[in-house]
């Protein structure tokens, strides 16, 4: 069995910063963990710079990437931008997809993110014809996450309605299986494969009606699958859903079996106290995107106060405003100390887990985001001597690298023990910002 080791400068293993690790892999996996290793073993592959484990993405639309700049002219909602998310999903086909997706999975190696959630309602054709595989366009970011080297966690949606009592609108027929036992036959063609876990994902109270919500809880838990859900990330859904059945969407999800150690709300953004406790007492998982919260307007949520109660954190790239989970990490931060006007609500190594182990583990990966024997050889450097990151010393790079650095920043990313970016370059697709330009372009030619 053919070892390979990795000589890490600086890694971050845990709860502090350790010079001159050897990392030896094997078959896709960590080995032995050295430490004390004062110069690189013969052979060994050097990353100079601070080693953590890869970033889990574990919220993404991967085709709201090519609404990045169109969105920022003029004002409006979360609402008004939906209509014009919705031009850009009407002109998908899998072709399209798959190379848009493949050079979003490219950024996000870049960027030094190993893992994504693909929170996926693009099922069908316009119309809602289903095509002749009916999962091509899951297939499609299958294949294109494979192709930029990432593993990926696909979270086929259901998304069933337009609010409650309503019937899909013409934009939504193509997202839409019809029933809930429908979304299932599809959803469980789905096969598991090297570098993919399939899971599911309730779209929204909005999008599932009640009496279907329990189907699509059940599908997950028989396959022990992650379960997410957008869960309060506007105060109208809040309203609508009160208006419908007397309670806040938690409470929904909680009365339909929805919550639990599997399950992760994303947004979590405008909660009762009763919602809090009710999330972190049954350890459903909160999935923040600060970046698009912000980019849409949409608001902070309780993040501190959901892990108080018991809510494991991650975070999410979501509508990729940019791709950056350092920039997540430290926002979520930022975010909190403007809400309450204190600082210090996390230190650097509890959003670096949020980053990496408890990413991975809502993603079905509890084997990824961690150095040690028998994890998952899924790691990314960060450089310690550019413009932002050059300067404090060494004990502090964790700091710097949360609170400082940015994707540019980082030089190495490491899938499987394979080298999917060396020095800051794709090696499976060199050129990325092309393959994005190429990819975004044929949408708008599509449109004319």
């Amino acid at each position: 069995m053919r070892v390979t080791t990795y000589w890490l400068e600086h890694a971050w293993l845990g709860s502090h910063v350790e010079p001159g690790v050897a990392l030896e892999v094997s078959d896709g996996r960590i080995t032995a963990v050295r430490t004390g290793t004062g110069a690189p073993p013969p052979g060994a592959a050097v990353l100079r710079g601070l080693t953590v484990p890869g970033l889990a993405n574990a919220h993404s639309h991967a085709f709201h990437r090519a609404l990045r700049g169109t969105v920022q002219v003029g004002s409006g909602t979360f609402w008004t931008w939906r209509e014009v998310m919705y031009q850009v999903a009407s002109r998908l086909t899998p072709d399209t997809y798959h190379a848009l997706a493949r050079a979003v999975y490219a950024e996000m190696a870049l960027a030094g993110i190993t893992a994504v959630g693909e929170f996926h309602y693009l099922h069908h054709a316009p119309g809602g014809t289903p095509y002749a595989d009916p999962n091509a366009m899951g297939e499609a970011l299958i294949a294109a996450a494979g192709e930029a080297g990432i593993r990926i966690t696909l979270l086929d949606t259901a998304y069933l309605s337009a609010g409650f009592g309503q019937p899909p609108n013409r934009h939504q027929t193509r997202f839409s299986d019809g029933t809930a036992e429908a979304w299932a036959e599809r959803a469980s063609l789905l096969k598991e494969r090297d570098g993919v876990r399939i899971g599911a994902a309730v779209h929204s109270v909005r999008a599932v009606p009640a009496a279907q919500l329990s189907t699509v809880a059940e599908w997950a838990a028989a396959r022990r699958a992650p379960l997410h859900v957008h869960l309060s990330e506007q105060t109208a859904e809040n309203e609508a859903c009160l208006a419908a059945h007397g309670c806040t969407p938690t409470r929904l999800l909680a009365d339909h079996g929805v919550l639990g150690a599997h399950t992760t709300g994303v947004h979590n953004t405008h909660l009762t106290d009763e919602d809090i406790a009710l999330l972190g007492g049954s350890g459903t998982g909160t999935c923040m995107c600060p970046t698009t919260e912000r980019d849409l307007a949409d608001g902070i949520g309780p993040a501190a106060d959901l892990q108080r109660a018991g809510s494991p954190l991650s975070l999410g790239s979501d509508s990729h405003a940019v791709i950056d989970l350092l920039e997540e990490a430290r926002a979520m931060e930022l975010d909190e100390r403007l809400r309450t006007r204190t600082r210090g609500h996390w230190t650097a190594a509890a959003l670096l887990r949020a980053a990496t182990a408890d990413g991975h583990a809502a993603l079905g990966w509890a084997g990824a985001g961690r150095l040690e024997a028998g994890a998952l050889a899924d790691f990314t450097t960060i450089a310690l001597d550019s413009v932002r990151t050059a300067g404090p010393v060494p004990r502090l790079a964790a700091e710097t690298a949360v609170f400082a650095a940015s994707a540019a920043d980082v030089r190495h990313t490491v899938v499987g023990g394979r080298h999917v970016v060396r020095d800051g370059a794709h090696t499976g697709i060199p050129d990325v910002p092309r393959a994005l330009t190429d990819a975004i372009a044929a949408l708008h030619d599509r449109n004319g």
